[in-house]
């Protein structure tokens, strides 16, 4: 039988690629899910034979057998949910249908990833969702992403009461800001809305924190890799904010 597998969704990212070689060096082999399969088979010549390439769109119902259909003869002992969001905009000009996409792609998303593994998970396997800041912080520049991730943040919990009976965890990261394409574009967003220049926006963005950092994706890649301890059953059901002191609430 195979070593032990992990499924990454939104694997090209700038999350899912970091996140599938750190599960790699922890010994797994990686299922790794994106719509573009030139950047999956460049992935693989990078990351070698552990890396197991799946085309599906992971907003779509065939994804469920797309993904079953990719899976080695081997238990799943994780999961990651990593799809990113386009950006739409703020609450008052975004397109009320990106809402919907959105949750399409996180929320039913989520749904479809761990349907896909169902017959495979064993006793301490992982439900990892990557969900964000703004799903905890409400902005009025990222109006996708705070209903999403907030939607996300629900469904792990109802995720962890549904498969915990069988040992099996459910567990929500929440990422601050992090330092890529997609934040730009909120930056500009924010930016253009305010009437100030981009920088003077992105370095705002950036004081948010208290300490004055952007999380980058390897902290992420880190918190994911430490979810594979027997001793992350004590996180059941929770979230993880990951957000270098950005949230404010208790």
């Amino acid at each position: 039988m195979s070593k032990e597998t992990a499924v990454v969704v939104g694997v090209t990212g700038a999350f899912g690629s970091v996140i599938a070689r750190k599960l790699i060096e922890a010994g797994l082999s990686v299922v790794g899910v994106a719509r573009d399969s030139d950047a999956l088979e460049a992935m693989q010549d990078a990351l070698g034979a552990s890396f197991l390439p799946c085309t599906a769109n992971i907003g779509e119902d065939a994804a469920i057998a797309a993904i079953a259909g990719c899976l080695p003869d081997a238990p799943v002992a994780m999961v990651v949910h990593s799809v990113g969001l386009p950006v739409a905009g703020g609450v008052a000009s975004a397109p009320p249908d990106a809402l919907t996409a959105a949750c399409n792609l996180k929320a039913s998303g989520f749904v479809r990833l761990v349907r896909a593994v169902e017959g495979r998970l064993r006793r301490g396997s992982r439900l990892v969702a990557i969900g964000g800041h703004y799903g905890f912080e409400p902005s009025p520049y990222a109006a996708t992403a705070g209903v999403a991730n907030a939607a996300l943040a629900n469904l792990v919990r109802q995720m962890s009461w549904a498969y915990g009976p069988e040992g099996i965890t459910a567990h929500l990261l929440a990422p601050g800001p992090a330092d890529t394409e997609r934040l730009r574009k909120v930056a500009k967003a924010r930016a253009e809305h305010a009437g100030t220049p981009f920088d003077v926006e992105y370095e705002a963005m950036r004081s948010d924190s208290a300490i004055g950092a952007f999380t980058t994706a390897e902290q992420v890649a880190w918190a994911v890799a430490l979810l594979l301890a027997p001793e992350a059953d004590a996180l059941a059901g929770s979230s993880l904010g990951l957000d270098s002191g950005r949230r404010h609430g208790l």
